[in-house]
């Protein structure tokens, strides 16, 4: 894929067959360094992400012309090498290569934002987005903004404050969840989201709890 300056990228992959890529706090912990690293150092800023079991979401900006394809090579390889030297094991660990889809809209950007940090709520790993110890939700709901540019620069295009954009996650989850109260017999969009996020990304995963 070719990249272009001065885009949003959203990068994600899955463990394969729907296996788990990260089986201790470790692994979640050197890959977060390896994001930040890789995603967050020029010519990249990473906006958002969220760390799963057995898949990841990551959402950066690149700010010049630079050939983004080698970095993501790298980081993915880094990752892999280190998991399967941790816990004795050979092969392949994603399934197929690590995605990229350009983000075109700004209206698209921030609700690709909410998705990602709703990314544990949708699974059914915890209640609220903010109890997910391995995504940046926090930092994008915290006043002062941290000093994150991607962050930072993302969240003051919409809103004036981290409450303001944690109401404007809430409000989606608590009106999903509303339809699926009101309407049991019908498939709320967040319910088909749901239904779709586990058969494509927690295929035969166990529960898990941080």
């Amino acid at each position: 894929m070719r990249f272009l300056s001065n885009n949003y990228y959203h990068i994600y992959n899955r463990g394969n067959d729907g296996h788990r890529i990260f089986l201790e706090p470790e692994n979640y912990a050197f890959f977060l360094r390896r994001l930040r690293k890789y995603f967050d150092c020029p010519p990249a800023q990473l906006v958002a992400y969220s760390l799963m079991p057995n898949h990841y979401h990551a959402l950066v900006f690149l700010e010049g012309a630079s050939d983004f394809s080698n970095v993501l090579r790298g980081f993915t390889t880094s990752y892999v090498r280190a998991f399967n030297k941790w816990h004795g094991r050979v092969g392949y660990l994603y399934q197929g290569n690590t995605k990229s889809k350009l983000v075109e809209q700004d209206e698209y950007l921030i609700h690709l934002c909410r998705y990602i940090h709703l990314n544990p709520v949708t699974a059914r790993l915890v209640d609220r987005p903010e109890q997910w110890e391995y995504s940046d939700y926090r930092e994008w709901i915290s006043d002062p903004a941290p000093n994150k540019k991607g962050c930072i620069k993302v969240r003051s295009m919409f809103f004036d404050s981290g409450s303001q954009y944690q109401d404007f996650v809430m409000d989606y989850l608590t009106e999903e969840r509303g339809r699926v109260e009101v309407r049991p017999s019908k498939k709320s969009l967040f319910s088909q989201l749901n239904h779709a996020k586990r058969r494509d990304f927690h295929t035969r995963v166990t529960p898990y709890r941080p």
